[in-house]
């Protein structure tokens, strides 16, 4: 059976930005949706903690061949990394402001993210049949040629969205009606 998991991104929650709108959408299609609740913060957010949680629903077999799999921000690299080093496929992947091996943003962003990104991040390709990746040209944390540099080594499909911001509630997207079709 088709399942889906949302991933939030840094110093966020599975409540914030249009998570928990795209949550209730899912959930009133009859499907089954998951959105883990990540720590955060220095010293709670790094890789190794969130791939224990994540890996939890992987033993249980949640995550598998028909999951679909959604992330913000630091999520597609932190999702990127975890199916690599675990060797899992999955139906498909959707990223929305994706980035990798990218610094700039302040220290605290810096030394939670650097944990999450990979070296060999082209091949997440093995473990989806689709990546899609939405991205913006005026992103006020990442810079879009990092979004750019990560939709062209990761994705198999790219959607542009023009002056979306990070595509969060401070850039107006509470909802995100865009990313409906493609799942």
């Amino acid at each position: 059976m088709e399942n889906y998991f949302i991933i939030h991104g840094s110093f966020s929650s599975p409540y914030s930005n249009w998570i928990g709108w795209l949550h209730d959408f899912i959930e009133t299609e009859g499907k089954q949706v998951y959105v883990p609740n990540f720590p955060v913060g220095v010293g709670y957010q790094n890789y190794e903690n969130w791939s224990k949680l994540l890996k939890n629903y992987l033993d249980i077999g949640l995550i598998n061949e028909n999951t679909i799999i959604i992330g913000h921000s630091i999520a597609p690299a932190f999702i990127s990394k975890f199916l690599i080093d675990n060797k899992v496929k999955v139906k498909k992947l959707i990223f929305v402001c994706g980035f990798n091996n990218y610094f700039g943003i302040n220290e605290e962003y810096d030394t939670v993210n650097e944990t999450m990104y990979t070296n060999n991040l082209e091949e997440v390709k093995k473990y989806a049949n689709e990546i899609i990746c939405f991205y913006s040209n005026n992103d006020p944390y990442v810079k879009y040629e990092a979004e750019k540099e990560f939709v062209d080594i990761a994705g198999t499909e790219s959607i542009l969205i023009p002056n979306a911001g990070h595509i969060n509630s401070e850039s107006g997207y509470d909802t995100f009606e865009d990313i409906v079709s493609y799942l």
